[in-house]
């Protein structure tokens, strides 16, 4: 027995030995890919590139919105108000009398829009009025604007920017004709020097009292009230689509005030973001947006504070034709043709008890299949997106002890939230709605909170963090087919709809788990069918009118642009490594991952079978040489690589400044055998065939949806 004993440990002695010198031996010379063209899968959904935004504070207004007035509907009292600059951008400038500041008062009687205006009381003797701080302004630039009031006849009102104290530093535009009810007034600057420190100035000279209903400034090239500089920067990027108006922000947003005349939609208070709101971007705005990048649209509807008639309405408001009651209102908004929206959330993060609205899953399942029925019946053809959260979720949020007493939730427990979904509501959904964020912490079951991460974590564990997500989504949904037979009938896809790392400050460093994050979900085509990175303005860099992709933005169009559609089986010899985390919370039970350790590998054809394109990323900090093999392809001998290879992780493309990334180009012309790839690099090859042999597709996954098949396989 002994010696029975003594051999068995001797060799698992030796197998464990090998096994470790045969993985480094993988990982520093023999690291292989194989690329079986023949072995295709489900389409990649272009809308796997899509984005996300909300109204986060000043988030849209700031970055994407041409206005150069804040508050320009009175939220604020004049001469109060917040100031300085929110998280996301926006710059709190309060307006200031111009005068005594008693003579300047908020009527609340006679309020244009919101419930306030500005009352300036005057006098033929000296100039009253207010002002407001403005962004900057460029020399030669025209800017438009206009301005609501309501005064006495023989009102002179002046509106000036201002950018010093002598008579040649202002520029200002007469108003004459004032009447007694409200009335629109345009008025034309143009700008005769770069200016960092303008103001805006409305003032005025007569009797009685003038009202400023609304007022409202912008650069004379804004596209519908868009910038074109970020339009057009927004539309290389072929985003598939973009979901809108959030996010946490939609719990408590009423759709109905941010339509209509824009000078007359309320200005609102948000307790979400805990920042007041113009509501000058709605639905028709927001459509226009979508017009203008060529992308498609996905709208949430407010199931926090909201009820299922407010949602049928929105319906019909968006798709309803002008016959119908919504429809004709956003007909005589302007826009007579229905927008035919496809893509509708019902509700965000609704498992969340911080989410407006929040209620237990009993109820809000009863919640949900009430909405579903009732925006169903104005358009039987929607596509429905649950708000889901599967057990990583429920744990790492700790939202499961809410409804539960187990931190990692069991399948379709009272604390499963998607399990439940599915087991209830399966008939009135089309999607499921998931979420994930990494930061520079990890969940640590044994404590049930986020800890900081080890300062001497490998680099590739780092940027395996979000893949992994991706991969664990992927086994929970395995043991959802397990446990509910309709599932299989009657598949849904994931809507990975908010996702990010939340790493400052935001440089190449996220290029390769981005990329990383890529390659996972279209392992797994057939169930990821669309992505919404959070959020929209990651993509761009922005100053003085000059915009820049992101490194972040030019990984989104690098893999938009030159990787594939169809994806293809890829092999390899040296698998992830096991774990060193329990499975649960952000850890699944397989570590995310081609079996090309440490590289990741993907490949995919075209969409007409002419190229077959391969990408690769080597999330360390040394260079790593692959061997690559290619069969069932014929390779015509000609290629392109495009690659993102900086010199460092912090490396960063900001507007104005000399970009510290770049998407390099290669001519090849024969199939590189063992490539070498940089650290931290990301790299696609576009090979151009002669033809292929193609012996198994996706047809392979009829009747078996979203699983492994015996064809090539998701592994």
């Amino acid at each position: 027995m002994k010696t029975k004993k003594s051999t068995f440990i001797l060799t698992c002695i030796l197998i464990i030995f090998l096994s470790i010198m045969s993985s480094s031996y993988a990982e520093e010379s023999s690291v292989r890919a194989v690329i079986n063209a023949g072995k295709t899968f489900a389409p990649i959904n272009p809308n796997l590139y899509g984005l996300f935004i909300e109204h986060a504070g000043g988030l849209v207004y700031a970055n994407l919105w041409a206005e150069m007035i804040w508050d320009r509907k009175f939220y604020y009292s004049v001469g109060s108000g917040p100031t300085g600059s929110d998280f996301f951008g926006g710059s709190a400038r309060p307006w200031s009398p111009v005068g005594p500041a008693e003579c300047v008062t908020m009527d609340t009687v006679h309020a244009y829009a919101g419930n306030q205006s500005p009352a300036i009381a005057l006098t033929t003797g000296e100039t009253r009025g207010m002002s407001q701080a403005l962004p900057a302004l460029m020399s030669g630039k025209f800017y438009t604007g206009r301005i609501v009031l309501a005064g006495d006849p023989g009102t002179k009102v002046s509106v000036s920017l201002v950018w010093g104290t002598e008579a040649t530093e202002r520029r200002t535009v007469s108003i004459r004709r004032v009447s007694t009810a409200f009335t629109k007034h345009d008025f034309v600057f143009k700008c005769p020097v770069d200016i960092e420190n303008a103001r805006f100035e409305i003032t005025a000279t007569g009797s009685g009292t003038l009202l400023v209903g609304a007022v409202s400034l912008m650069p004379a090239d804004n596209i519908r009230g868009w910038k074109p500089e970020v339009i057009k920067i927004l539309k290389t990027l072929r985003s598939g689509v973009y979901r809108w108006p959030g996010g946490n922000f939609v719990s408590a947003h009423d759709w109905r005030n941010a339509i209509g005349d824009p000078d007359k939609r309320p200005p609102t208070w948000d307790p979400v973001w805990s920042a007041a709101q113009s509501n000058d971007i709605g639905t028709d705005e927001f459509m226009t947006l979508c017009r203008l990048t060529g992308v498609e649209p996905y709208i949430t509807v407010n199931s926090g504070l909201g009820d299922a008639v407010s949602a049928a309405e929105y319906v019909e408001y968006a798709n309803g034709p002008v016959t119908s009651c919504m429809g004709a209102i956003r007909a005589a908004n302007g826009h007579p043709r229905p927008y035919h929206v496809k893509l509708w959330g019902i509700g965000n993060e609704m498992w969340g008890s911080w989410q407006a609205g929040y209620m237990p899953l009993d109820q809000y399942m009863a919640k949900h299949n009430l909405f579903a029925a009732m925006m169903r019946h104005v358009d039987p053809g929607i596509t429905l997106i649950a708000s889901g959260a599967m057990p990583d979720t429920m744990t790492g949020s700790t939202e499961s002890l809410n409804l539960g007493d187990k931190l990692i939730p069991d399948y379709l427990g009272p604390a499963d939230w998607t399990g439940n979904l599915f087991l209830n509501c399966l008939d009135n959904m089309d999607m499921i709605s998931e979420h994930y964020y990494n930061y520079n912490t990890h969940f640590d079951l044994s404590l049930a909170q986020q800890v900081p991460n080890d300062p001497d974590e490998p680099l590739v564990d780092w940027m395996r963090r979000p893949a992994n997500h991706i991969r664990i989504k992927y086994e929970e949904y395995q043991e959802y087919l397990k446990l509910i037979p309709g599932l299989k009938k009657k598949p849904v896809p994931i809507a990975l709809d908010e996702y990010a790392y939340i790493a400052f400050p935001f440089n190449y460093k996220l290029v390769p788990a981005y990329a990383w994050n890529f390659h996972e979900m279209f392992r797994y085509s057939d169930l990821y069918q669309l992505g919404a990175l959070t959020f929209i303005t990651s993509m761009f860099s922005a100053s003085g009118g000059e915009v820049v992709l992101t490194p972040t933005g030019m990984l989104f169009k690098l893999y938009r642009d030159h990787f594939g559609t169809i994806p293809v089986d890829v092999r390899g010899n040296s698998p992830q490594p096991e774990p060193r985390d329990p499975p649960g919370g952000e850890q699944p039970v397989v570590n995310a991952g081609s079996d090309t350790f440490p590289l990741d590998v993907a490949a995919a054809w075209t969409a007409d079978y002419k190229v077959l394109t391969v990408a690769v990323v080597n999330p360390t900090e040394s260079a790593r040489t692959l061997h690559m093999e290619i069969n069932d392809a014929r390779l015509s001998g000609k290629g392109v690589l495009y690659y993102m290879a900086p010199d460092s992780l912090t490396a960063n493309v900001v507007a104005g400044e000399e970009p510290g990334v770049t998407i390099e180009k290669e001519l090849l012309e024969s199939l590189p055998a063992n490539p070498t790839f940089a650290p931290y690099s990301v790299s696609i090859y576009e090979f151009r065939v002669n033809g292929r042999h193609h012996h198994c597709g996706p047809e392979s996954h009829h009747g078996c949806p979203y699983q492994s098949t015996s064809c090539g396989g998701l592994h």
